[in-house]
């Protein structure tokens, strides 16, 4: 049976006290706490004041719900250590759907003395609605290292199917989902700014709430920020009231809690078509605009040709400083990427595209549970090809294909071909951060599985109808795998009468189950022409012996290049570093100055072979990058690489010149690099005197982020396994 959200409406679900009829609990989620299963979330709203000098967030919480069975003796939700519970009350709730009777909320008006108490919401007249809210008894359990219990007690007469409220009143400091920047860690350097990463269970730290994917709900918010500070929402609807000096927010279909996102900061607009608009800093806007002016238009409209109507409204997009820990994520109308990304056109492409497939695989439908990530990011990835082979040809795709490939193999040749992770279907085990779950196999193992179920039917535009024919069947609502494949075998009746799940060796189950790289690969020989100039160079370099005259005469010209061309060559390079120095000198002296002048991606290849090969004449231009580079997927590679190898002190030297320019939590993570670089009892990055890791941002929340950061899975426990963020800095 297909496991779907708990907040699906059914006919009479509105009208007390009708019975609607049942729904399928949500799938069990040993990651969530909560008792998700025992009711269904209508809608959730949220008052929310933002408090950046304080590095606070006061919330009120009114979730809309429904027990499934009469009197639960509880409710228990997400919640985060971080997130300090001030009250807990209970409402009896109109019949009416929330989101037509929304509350107001009152914040406290700002003054000297003590904390402003979190806002008080305030409930519109409603007939049989209860104007009281009762105080309810509460308690908070530790659960694990990520996330905590908090257990509500209700009152023993509800009845099944009965509408209440219960509204919790909250302070959170030092979440990991909420990311506070000083104004001198922004591109302005003028406003503070802040935004929250939900992904995968951070946000119980932001709101409690079923900090699980089977749970999705409508929800509206009321925002509060200081004078001047835009504030941004994953929502349909938003508007500013500059009366009362809030904005407000509504999103009208059902999402998971880790799609509720927010940004503010200084942060203006510039239309790029006719349903999208980029949000930057001031200084960024004209770049990014020009970059993306037409061609998101292009995406969606070749999205929905080939999987239905993009049924989110708006696609904006919000390009955030430096800090933001990784390449983009697809809160739904409101993409996130990092602006580092704005040099790299090709990356950027890719990137966003990426985020817009995610409408459609994993915004619409999602995957139920986090042991099956591959059913939003293998099938985005997928879509995310056949967008770009509509837009920008087979050969480019093929391209990036190959890039993307390469870096699975990479991978699991770190991992070994036994590594549980490198299943589709993998076990979570109790405590066990999802998070580090998030790796190439989920993308790309679970981009083979689905090219090949598009291969067995045996034309792509057919395939394209069965998942359109899928999205409509499950938007807004979570699935597991199997929901997927039984949809597939009943799309093609003839591929279920000769039984292609159980082929010898290529079985569906084995697909999930089996460790290693995919059982079958995709044909990429529509992309030849882009990669074979890549594998001649390749083989010109490292032939043994080296012919330095012909390689450094080639008529290869790189400067004519894609960047995802001249990256693939860096990274096989880099495969085989540490190279004869004679090679390695050669190289420099052949792209050096000419890599220099690329863009990030193609730098950090470069520099990252410069350090692997302890070639010293190059290594002033690791220190430059190091000096102009905020973001973690361009520095913690070559802190990696450098504590790895010989250049420990050089790494040190250049940390303590820069250290004051990262954000808090990307300075912790560099000084844990550096001290298990440098040996035990080594504190870099710390004054005589000064107890390491108090700073404001570290203590207490510092290794939840780390930790919750889907860029640092594989690096951030081992830095000296050569296992870099270049390998797993995928896209959420």
């Amino acid at each position: 049976m297909a496991a779907q959200c708990c907040c699906r409406k059914a006919p009479g679900a509105e009208a007390a006290p009708a019975r609607p009829p049942p729904e399928p609990p949500p799938a069990l989620d040993v990651a969530s706490a909560s008792s998700a299963q025992l009711f269904r979330l209508r809608h959730l709203q949220l008052g929310l004041e933002l408090r950046p000098e304080a590095r606070e967030l006061a919330g009120c919480l009114v979730l809309e719900l429904c027990a499934l069975r009469p009197a639960p003796r509880a409710l228990v939700l997400d919640t985060h250590p971080t997130l300090r519970l001030h009250s807990a009350a209970f409402r009896r709730a109109p019949a009416a759907a929330a989101t037509e009777q929304p509350c107001a909320f009152a914040f406290a008006a700002p003054g000297p003395g003590p904390a402003s108490p979190p806002p008080l919401p305030a409930f519109p007249e409603a007939p049989g609605a209860e104007p009281a809210c009762c105080p309810l008894a509460f308690r908070v359990d530790p659960f694990t290292d990520y996330g905590s219990s908090l257990t509500v007690t209700l009152p023993p007469e509800l009845q099944a199917h009965q509408p209440f409220q219960v509204i919790l009143r909250y302070t959170s400091i030092d979440a990991p989902a909420i990311w506070w920047l000083d104004p001198e860690l922004t591109y302005g350097g003028a406003k503070p700014f802040v935004f929250t990463q939900g992904h995968s269970v951070c946000n119980r730290s932001l709101f409690p709430c079923f900090d699980t994917p089977a749970v999705k709900c409508t929800y509206s918010a009321v925002v509060k920020a200081p004078l001047g500070v835009q504030v941004l929402m994953s929502a349909t609807q938003s508007a500013y009231v500059e009366e009362e000096g809030v904005y407000r927010f509504r999103m009208e279909h059902p999402v998971p809690a880790y799609l509720v996102a927010l940004v503010a900061g200084d942060l203006q607009p510039a239309d790029i078509g006719p349903r999208s608009r980029v949000w930057a800093e001031p200084c960024l806007l004209p770049t990014a605009a020009s970059k993306l002016s037409g061609v998101v238009e292009r995406w969606l409209s070749a999205a929905e040709r080939l999987y239905g109507p993009y049924m989110w409204g708006r696609y904006d997009i919000v390009f955030l400083p430096p800090s933001f820990p990784i390449v983009a994520m697809e809160n739904p109308c409101l993409t996130f990427v990092i602006s580092s990304i704005l040099e790299c056109d090709e990356f950027l492409v890719i990137d966003v595209i990426h985020e817009v497939a995610h409408s459609w695989f994993g915004n619409a439908v999602t995957n139920a549970t986090w042991e099956e990530m591959w059913l939003s990011e293998g099938l985005a990835t997928y879509a995310q090809r056949r967008i770009t082979t509509e837009t920008y040809g087979a050969a480019f795709t093929c391209l990036e294909t190959a890039f993307r490939l390469d870096a699975l193999h990479r991978q699991m040749k770190l991992l070994g071909e036994d590594s549980p992770v490198s299943k589709l279907q993998v076990k979570l085990e109790p405590g066990v951060n999802p998070s580090h779950l998030m790796n190439l196999f989920t993308y790309e193992k679970g981009y083979c599985f689905v090219y090949y179920l598009s291969q067995l039917c045996g034309d792509p535009q057919r395939f394209d109808d069965f998942l359109r024919a899928y999205v409509e069947k499950y938007k807004f609502t979570s699935v597991v795998a199997q929901d997927l494949l039984d949809s597939f075998l009943s799309f093609f009746p003839e591929l279920k009468e000769q039984s292609v799940d159980c082929r010898a060796g290529l079985e569906f189950e084995r697909w999930l189950n089996a460790t290693g790289p995919p059982l079958a690969e995709p044909d990429l020989s529509q992309g030849s022409s882009l990669t074979r100039p890549v594998e001649a160079l390749f083989q010109l370099w490292t032939a043994e012996p080296l012919d330095q005259a012909a390689a450094s005469a080639s008529s290869i010209d790189i400067s004519k290049w894609r960047t995802f061309q001249t990256a693939l060559f860096l990274d096989r390079l880099l495969d085989g570093s540490p190279l004869p120095q004679g090679v390695v000198t050669s190289l420099s002296e052949c792209y050096s100055s000419l890599l220099d002048s690329m863009n990030a991606e193609i730098r950090i290849r470069w520099l990252q072979i410069v350090v692997r090969n302890d070639y010293h004449p190059d290594l002033h231009r690791v220190r430059r990058f190091l000096e102009s580079q905020m973001s973690r997927m361009y520095t913690i590679p070559l802190y990696e690489d450098l504590c790895t190898g010989t250049l420990k002190s050089f790494a040190l030297e250049v940390f303590c010149q820069t250290q004051g320019r990262l954000h808090p939590n990307l300075r912790r993570t560099i000084q844990q690099i550096l001290s298990q670089g440098l040996g035990p009892g080594a504190e870099p990055g710390t004054e005589p005197g000064t107890e390491p890791g108090t700073e404001q941002g570290e203590a207490g929340a510092d290794a939840e982020v780390d930790t919750d950061t889907p860029a640092l899975l594989l690096g951030d426990e081992a830095p000296s396994s050569a296992i870099s963020l270049r390998d797993v800095n995928v896209s959420a």
